[in-house]
């Protein structure tokens, strides 16, 4: 390989120039006829009525098919599907331990354990009250006949009670 002009004879170098003027013309060449090609095929689509963003669509279906079809996705999608059915079979194993253990608590226990009149002594039920009260006051003006909301709730879990200490009317059997 020579690296200097000067290797070279004058009539050499004239024959390289040549050569050098010819390639470049063909690159030329087929830089037009490329572009009459592009140009064409962009006609051609035109009045298939495809548009660039339907062959965008084709390239990413086409890319998303060859992506699937590879050993990799394939070994991959099969082990994240083992490792979901695992998940799922430890999820629904946790939900039914957790279903038993609410079964076994008495949950009429922890109702009947709060009673009304501590709840109604509370500072938060207090400042509900106070809250209520006041809207009822700019909503209604003056107290309804129904009574005050102590009165109301008072009734309320008077009636509460009474429905959980006396069995439903369906239950009770007549003697004939």
């Amino acid at each position: 390989m020579l690296s200097a002009p000067e290797a070279l004879t004058e009539e050499e170098q004239e024959e390289l120039r040549r050569e050098l003027t010819k390639v470049e013309e063909e690159i030329q060449t087929l830089s037009q006829v490329l572009a009459a090609k592009e140009k064409h095929l962009a006609e051609l689509k035109r009045k298939l009525g495809i548009s660039s963003l339907q062959e965008f669509k084709q390239n990413i279906a086409k890319g998303w098919q060859d992506v699937t079809a590879t050993n990799a996705y394939k070994k991959t999608s099969e082990t994240l599907s083992q490792a979901g059915q695992k998940a799922s079979a430890a999820f629904s194993s946790v939900g039914s331990v957790i279903t038993k253990k609410l079964e076994d608590v008495n949950i009429r226990s922890i109702q009947h354990s709060i009673s009304m009149p501590a709840m109604r002594n509370s500072p938060t039920f207090k400042s509900f009250e106070e809250k209520v009260e006041n809207l009822k006051s700019k909503v209604g003006g003056a107290k309804p006949a129904g009574g005050d909301f102590g009165e109301v709730l008072n009734s309320t879990a008077n009636a509460t009670s009474t429905m959980t200490t006396e069995p439903p009317p369906e239950q009770m059997t007549e003697s004939p």
